[in-house]
Protein backbone atom coordinates (compact mmCIF):
# COMPACT_ATOMS: atom_id res chain seq x y z
CA UNK A 1 0.00 0.00 0.00
CA UNK A 2 2.83 2.20 1.09
CA UNK A 3 4.13 1.99 -2.93
CA UNK A 4 0.69 2.45 -3.74
CA UNK A 5 0.49 5.81 -2.34
CA UNK A 6 4.00 7.17 -3.71
CA UNK A 7 2.59 6.44 -7.22
CA UNK A 8 -0.67 7.83 -6.74
CA UNK A 9 1.23 11.11 -5.14
CA UNK A 10 3.92 11.30 -8.20
CA UNK A 11 1.17 10.62 -10.73
CA UNK A 12 -0.79 13.88 -9.01
CA UNK A 13 2.41 15.95 -8.70
CA UNK A 14 3.11 15.23 -12.70
CA UNK A 15 -0.39 16.19 -13.65
CA UNK A 16 -0.73 19.04 -11.10
CA UNK A 17 2.52 20.89 -12.55
CA UNK A 18 1.18 20.19 -15.89
CA UNK A 19 -1.86 21.88 -15.58
CA UNK A 20 -3.07 24.74 -17.71
CA UNK A 21 -5.96 25.85 -16.09
CA UNK A 22 -7.78 26.68 -12.57
CA UNK A 23 -10.29 24.13 -14.10
CA UNK A 24 -7.77 21.44 -14.42
CA UNK A 25 -6.89 22.11 -10.72
CA UNK A 26 -10.23 21.33 -9.76
CA UNK A 27 -10.66 18.25 -11.83
CA UNK A 28 -7.28 16.90 -10.13
CA UNK A 29 -8.51 17.96 -6.65
CA UNK A 30 -11.47 15.41 -7.27
CA UNK A 31 -9.78 13.10 -8.88
CA UNK A 32 -7.30 12.58 -5.81
CA UNK A 33 -9.13 14.37 -2.56
CA UNK A 34 -12.59 14.09 -3.38
CA UNK A 35 -15.43 11.44 -1.71
CA UNK A 36 -14.43 9.05 -4.47
CA UNK A 37 -10.77 10.33 -4.91
CA UNK A 38 -7.39 7.90 -4.91
CA UNK A 39 -6.48 9.04 -1.96
CA UNK A 40 -9.88 8.66 -0.16
CA UNK A 41 -10.29 5.05 -1.70
CA UNK A 42 -7.34 4.15 0.39
CA UNK A 43 -8.29 5.84 3.70
CA UNK A 44 -11.13 3.38 3.39
CA UNK A 45 -9.20 0.58 3.13
CA UNK A 46 -7.71 1.28 6.72
CA UNK A 47 -9.96 -1.05 8.35
CA UNK A 48 -8.24 -4.22 6.34
CA UNK A 49 -4.78 -3.70 8.45
CA UNK A 50 -4.30 -4.88 11.75
CA UNK A 51 -4.05 -2.67 15.08
CA UNK A 52 -0.52 -1.95 15.09
CA UNK A 53 -0.21 -1.44 11.28
CA UNK A 54 -3.34 1.45 11.30
CA UNK A 55 -1.67 4.51 13.27
CA UNK A 56 1.60 4.22 10.71
CA UNK A 57 -0.50 3.69 7.45
CA UNK A 58 -3.20 6.47 8.57
CA UNK A 59 -0.34 8.71 8.79
CA UNK A 60 1.44 8.49 5.25
CA UNK A 61 -1.93 8.79 3.43
CA UNK A 62 -2.41 11.84 5.78
CA UNK A 63 1.04 13.31 5.23
CA UNK A 64 0.59 12.65 1.34
CA UNK A 65 -2.87 14.23 1.38
CA UNK A 66 -1.73 17.21 3.06
CA UNK A 67 1.28 17.25 0.83
CA UNK A 68 -1.03 17.37 -2.13
CA UNK A 69 -3.75 19.62 -0.68
CA UNK A 70 -0.59 22.09 -0.47
CA UNK A 71 0.51 21.24 -3.88
CA UNK A 72 -2.76 21.85 -5.40
CA UNK A 73 -3.51 25.51 -3.72
CA UNK A 74 0.09 26.62 -4.79
CA UNK A 75 -0.63 26.03 -8.28
CA UNK A 76 -4.18 27.69 -8.12
CA UNK A 77 -2.45 31.23 -6.41
CA UNK A 78 0.19 30.53 -9.74
CA UNK A 79 -2.87 30.51 -12.34
CA UNK A 80 -4.32 32.85 -10.91
CA UNK A 81 -1.53 35.20 -11.23
CA UNK A 82 -1.26 34.14 -14.73
CA UNK A 83 -4.25 34.61 -15.30
CA UNK A 84 -4.55 37.91 -13.66
CA UNK A 85 -0.91 39.52 -15.46
CA UNK A 86 -2.06 37.87 -19.17
CA UNK A 87 -5.78 40.04 -18.91
CA UNK A 88 -3.73 43.59 -17.43
CA UNK A 89 -1.42 42.67 -20.08
CA UNK A 90 -3.96 42.68 -22.59
CA UNK A 91 -5.66 45.62 -22.00
CA UNK A 92 -2.60 48.29 -21.30
CA UNK A 93 -3.26 51.84 -22.63
CA UNK A 94 -0.58 53.51 -24.27
CA UNK A 95 -1.34 56.78 -22.67
CA UNK A 96 1.15 57.97 -25.78
CA UNK A 97 -1.17 57.78 -27.61
CA UNK A 98 -2.78 61.03 -29.15
CA UNK A 99 -7.01 61.14 -27.59
CA UNK A 100 -9.83 61.56 -29.17
CA UNK A 101 -11.43 64.73 -29.19
CA UNK A 102 -14.26 65.08 -26.26
CA UNK A 103 -17.45 67.19 -27.50
CA UNK A 104 -18.54 69.61 -24.78
CA UNK A 105 -22.03 70.84 -24.45
CA UNK A 106 -22.25 74.44 -23.71
CA UNK A 107 -24.71 76.72 -23.62
CA UNK A 108 -26.06 78.77 -26.68
CA UNK A 109 -25.13 82.51 -26.86
CA UNK A 110 -29.04 82.97 -26.60
CA UNK A 111 -29.04 81.08 -23.02
CA UNK A 112 -26.06 83.09 -21.67
CA UNK A 113 -27.28 86.33 -22.05
CA UNK A 114 -30.40 85.42 -20.87
CA UNK A 115 -28.99 84.17 -17.65
CA UNK A 116 -26.66 87.67 -17.91
CA UNK A 117 -30.07 89.58 -17.79
CA UNK A 118 -31.90 87.42 -14.77
CA UNK A 119 -28.55 87.94 -12.92
CA UNK A 120 -28.68 91.84 -13.27
CA UNK A 121 -32.63 91.76 -13.08
CA UNK A 122 -32.83 89.83 -10.15
CA UNK A 123 -29.84 92.06 -8.41
CA UNK A 124 -32.30 94.79 -8.61
CA UNK A 125 -34.83 92.65 -6.68
CA UNK A 126 -36.63 91.82 -9.72
CA UNK A 127 -38.56 87.75 -9.55
CA UNK A 128 -38.69 85.50 -12.35
CA UNK A 129 -42.20 84.63 -12.89
CA UNK A 130 -43.19 82.53 -16.59
CA UNK A 131 -46.08 81.92 -18.20
CA UNK A 132 -48.38 79.51 -21.24
CA UNK A 133 -47.32 80.30 -24.24
CA UNK A 134 -50.65 79.40 -25.59
CA UNK A 135 -52.86 82.19 -24.70
CA UNK A 136 -56.30 83.55 -24.63
CA UNK A 137 -57.15 86.81 -26.47
CA UNK A 138 -58.28 88.32 -22.92
CA UNK A 139 -54.79 88.10 -20.96
CA UNK A 140 -52.63 88.44 -24.80
CA UNK A 141 -54.94 91.67 -25.95
CA UNK A 142 -57.50 92.45 -23.75
CA UNK A 143 -56.64 93.42 -20.72
CA UNK A 144 -53.61 94.90 -22.06
CA UNK A 145 -55.82 98.13 -23.44
CA UNK A 146 -56.18 96.08 -26.95
CA UNK A 147 -59.75 95.39 -27.42
CA UNK A 148 -60.95 93.82 -30.69
CA UNK A 149 -61.69 96.93 -32.59
CA UNK A 150 -58.33 98.17 -31.04
CA UNK A 151 -55.94 99.38 -34.57
CA UNK A 152 -52.31 98.14 -32.86
CA UNK A 153 -53.51 94.72 -33.22
CA UNK A 154 -52.64 95.39 -37.23
CA UNK A 155 -49.34 95.97 -35.52
CA UNK A 156 -48.84 92.21 -35.10
CA UNK A 157 -49.54 89.46 -37.03
CA UNK A 158 -51.15 86.48 -34.51
CA UNK A 159 -50.99 82.89 -35.08
CA UNK A 160 -54.38 82.26 -34.02
CA UNK A 161 -54.71 78.53 -33.23
CA UNK A 162 -59.15 78.90 -32.28
CA UNK A 163 -61.59 82.06 -32.56
CA UNK A 164 -60.07 82.85 -28.67
CA UNK A 165 -56.90 81.48 -28.90
CA UNK A 166 -53.59 82.23 -29.42
CA UNK A 167 -49.91 81.64 -29.55
CA UNK A 168 -48.88 84.56 -27.59
CA UNK A 169 -47.49 87.55 -29.33
CA UNK A 170 -45.21 88.62 -25.86
CA UNK A 171 -44.65 87.89 -22.48
CA UNK A 172 -46.86 90.83 -21.37
CA UNK A 173 -49.43 88.54 -20.94
CA UNK A 174 -47.97 86.63 -18.19
CA UNK A 175 -47.22 90.13 -16.06
CA UNK A 176 -51.40 90.68 -16.03
CA UNK A 177 -51.56 86.82 -14.51
CA UNK A 178 -48.85 88.11 -12.26
CA UNK A 179 -51.15 90.98 -10.97
CA UNK A 180 -54.11 89.15 -10.87
CA UNK A 181 -52.39 86.93 -8.65
CA UNK A 182 -49.94 89.18 -6.70
CA UNK A 183 -51.09 92.20 -4.51
CA UNK A 184 -48.58 95.49 -5.04
CA UNK A 185 -45.72 95.53 -4.49
CA UNK A 186 -44.89 93.87 -8.07
CA UNK A 187 -41.13 93.59 -9.37
CA UNK A 188 -41.54 90.67 -11.82
CA UNK A 189 -39.40 89.76 -14.69
CA UNK A 190 -41.30 87.49 -17.38
CA UNK A 191 -38.73 85.78 -20.17
CA UNK A 192 -40.21 83.35 -22.84
CA UNK A 193 -40.68 82.89 -26.39
CA UNK A 194 -43.18 84.51 -28.36
CA UNK A 195 -44.34 84.16 -32.08
CA UNK A 196 -45.59 86.65 -34.86
CA UNK A 197 -46.30 85.89 -38.49
CA UNK A 198 -43.09 87.81 -39.83
CA UNK A 199 -41.10 86.82 -43.21
CA UNK A 200 -38.14 85.06 -42.13
CA UNK A 201 -34.82 87.41 -42.68
CA UNK A 202 -31.62 88.44 -41.42
CA UNK A 203 -33.46 90.71 -38.26
CA UNK A 204 -36.95 89.15 -38.22
CA UNK A 205 -38.27 85.57 -37.07
CA UNK A 206 -41.55 84.10 -36.89
CA UNK A 207 -40.38 82.52 -33.09
CA UNK A 208 -38.33 85.15 -30.99
CA UNK A 209 -37.32 85.67 -27.50
CA UNK A 210 -38.66 88.49 -24.95
CA UNK A 211 -37.88 89.42 -21.75
CA UNK A 212 -40.56 91.92 -20.47
CA UNK A 213 -40.22 93.73 -16.73
CA UNK A 214 -43.11 95.13 -14.61
CA UNK A 215 -42.73 97.20 -11.11
CA UNK A 216 -46.17 98.05 -9.54
CA UNK A 217 -46.23 100.41 -6.15
CA UNK A 218 -46.98 103.37 -4.80
CA UNK A 219 -45.11 106.23 -6.21
CA UNK A 220 -43.39 104.85 -9.23
CA UNK A 221 -42.27 107.35 -11.25
CA UNK A 222 -40.84 107.61 -14.67
CA UNK A 223 -37.31 108.28 -13.22
CA UNK A 224 -37.49 104.99 -11.66
CA UNK A 225 -37.91 103.47 -14.90
CA UNK A 226 -34.70 105.63 -16.25
CA UNK A 227 -32.99 104.59 -13.39
CA UNK A 228 -33.56 100.44 -13.52
CA UNK A 229 -32.92 101.02 -17.38
CA UNK A 230 -29.79 103.08 -17.71
CA UNK A 231 -28.34 100.12 -14.72
CA UNK A 232 -29.21 97.85 -16.98
CA UNK A 233 -27.67 98.59 -20.37
CA UNK A 234 -24.49 99.77 -18.27
CA UNK A 235 -24.56 96.02 -16.91
CA UNK A 236 -25.30 94.73 -20.31
CA UNK A 237 -22.62 96.96 -22.62
CA UNK A 238 -20.88 98.61 -20.21
CA UNK A 239 -20.41 101.85 -17.42
CA UNK A 240 -19.64 104.31 -21.12
CA UNK A 241 -22.45 102.99 -22.86
CA UNK A 242 -25.05 106.07 -22.88
CA UNK A 243 -28.98 106.03 -22.74
CA UNK A 244 -31.73 108.04 -25.17
CA UNK A 245 -35.48 107.70 -24.42
CA UNK A 246 -37.57 108.48 -27.15
CA UNK A 247 -41.11 109.05 -27.17
CA UNK A 248 -43.46 106.61 -28.59
CA UNK A 249 -46.69 104.69 -28.74
CA UNK A 250 -47.96 100.93 -27.13
CA UNK A 251 -51.55 100.97 -26.04
CA UNK A 252 -50.70 99.29 -22.86
CA UNK A 253 -48.19 102.20 -21.90
CA UNK A 254 -48.93 105.77 -21.12
CA UNK A 255 -46.63 107.42 -21.69
CA UNK A 256 -44.41 105.34 -24.18
CA UNK A 257 -40.93 105.16 -24.94
CA UNK A 258 -38.27 103.37 -27.12
CA UNK A 259 -34.58 103.35 -26.07
CA UNK A 260 -31.43 103.49 -27.84
CA UNK A 261 -27.77 103.01 -26.66
CA UNK A 262 -24.81 103.70 -28.16
CA UNK A 263 -23.72 101.37 -30.78
CA UNK A 264 -21.12 98.92 -29.51
CA UNK A 265 -19.67 98.32 -32.64
CA UNK A 266 -18.57 102.04 -33.20
CA UNK A 267 -18.72 103.91 -29.77
CA UNK A 268 -21.41 106.57 -30.96
CA UNK A 269 -19.51 107.72 -34.11
CA UNK A 270 -21.64 106.09 -36.82
CA UNK A 271 -21.50 103.21 -38.92
CA UNK A 272 -22.70 99.96 -41.35
CA UNK A 273 -25.00 98.46 -37.74
CA UNK A 274 -26.19 101.99 -36.56
CA UNK A 275 -26.66 103.16 -40.23
CA UNK A 276 -24.86 105.93 -39.58
CA UNK A 277 -26.80 107.22 -36.24
CA UNK A 278 -24.20 106.21 -33.55
CA UNK A 279 -27.67 104.63 -31.86
CA UNK A 280 -28.91 101.46 -31.37
CA UNK A 281 -32.56 100.61 -30.37
CA UNK A 282 -32.60 98.02 -27.65
CA UNK A 283 -36.21 98.02 -25.87
CA UNK A 284 -39.79 99.50 -25.41
CA UNK A 285 -40.99 100.95 -22.52
CA UNK A 286 -43.12 102.94 -20.25
CA UNK A 287 -45.54 103.42 -17.39
CA UNK A 288 -48.30 101.03 -16.69
CA UNK A 289 -51.66 102.37 -18.76
CA UNK A 290 -54.02 102.88 -15.75
CA UNK A 291 -56.78 100.92 -17.84
CA UNK A 292 -54.21 97.74 -17.45
CA UNK A 293 -54.59 98.38 -14.24
CA UNK A 294 -57.71 98.40 -13.21
CA UNK A 295 -58.38 95.14 -15.75
CA UNK A 296 -56.28 93.47 -12.91
CA UNK A 297 -57.79 94.93 -9.71
CA UNK A 298 -55.67 97.41 -9.16
CA UNK A 299 -56.87 100.92 -8.14
CA UNK A 300 -54.93 103.36 -10.73
CA UNK A 301 -55.51 105.66 -8.06
CA UNK A 302 -53.60 104.35 -5.53
CA UNK A 303 -50.89 102.54 -7.65
CA UNK A 304 -48.46 103.39 -10.57
CA UNK A 305 -45.94 101.12 -12.20
CA UNK A 306 -43.59 100.89 -14.98
CA UNK A 307 -43.18 97.99 -17.71
CA UNK A 308 -40.40 97.32 -20.30
CA UNK A 309 -40.33 94.79 -23.03
CA UNK A 310 -36.54 93.39 -24.12
CA UNK A 311 -35.73 90.94 -27.21
CA UNK A 312 -33.26 89.17 -25.89
CA UNK A 313 -32.57 87.81 -29.87
CA UNK A 314 -31.85 91.65 -31.09
CA UNK A 315 -29.87 91.89 -27.80
CA UNK A 316 -27.68 88.66 -28.28
CA UNK A 317 -26.68 89.59 -32.33
CA UNK A 318 -25.91 93.36 -30.91
CA UNK A 319 -23.78 91.76 -28.01
CA UNK A 320 -22.00 89.06 -30.04
CA UNK A 321 -22.01 90.93 -33.27
CA UNK A 322 -23.91 88.86 -35.20
CA UNK A 323 -24.99 89.83 -38.22
CA UNK A 324 -28.12 86.97 -39.02
CA UNK A 325 -30.91 86.64 -36.51
CA UNK A 326 -30.87 82.74 -38.30
CA UNK A 327 -27.85 81.74 -36.84
CA UNK A 328 -29.59 81.65 -33.44
CA UNK A 329 -31.99 78.80 -34.37
CA UNK A 330 -30.65 76.94 -37.46
CA UNK A 331 -28.07 74.55 -34.82
CA UNK A 332 -25.16 74.48 -37.05
CA UNK A 333 -22.31 73.21 -35.22
CA UNK A 334 -20.06 75.57 -36.62
CA UNK A 335 -21.42 78.55 -35.27
CA UNK A 336 -22.28 77.30 -32.16
CA UNK A 337 -18.67 76.24 -31.73
CA UNK A 338 -17.57 80.05 -31.37
CA UNK A 339 -19.69 80.25 -28.07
Amino acid sequence: MKEQLNAILLDAKNQVENSQSEADIEALRVKYLGKKGELTAILKQMGSFSPEERPKMGALVNEAKQELETLIAEKKTELKSAEQLKKLQEETIDITLPHKELKVGKLHPLNTVLDDMINIFQSMGFDVVDGPEVETDHYNFECLNVPADHPARDMQDTFYLAENLLLRTQTSAAQIRTMETRKPPIRVICPGRVFRADEVDATHSPVFHQIEGLVVDKGVTMCDLKGVLEQFAHEIYGSDTKVKFRPSFFPFTEPSVEVDVTCSECGGKGCRVCKGSGWIEILGAGMVHPNVLRSCGIDPDEYSGFAFGIGLDRLTTTRYKISDIRLLFENDKRFLDQF
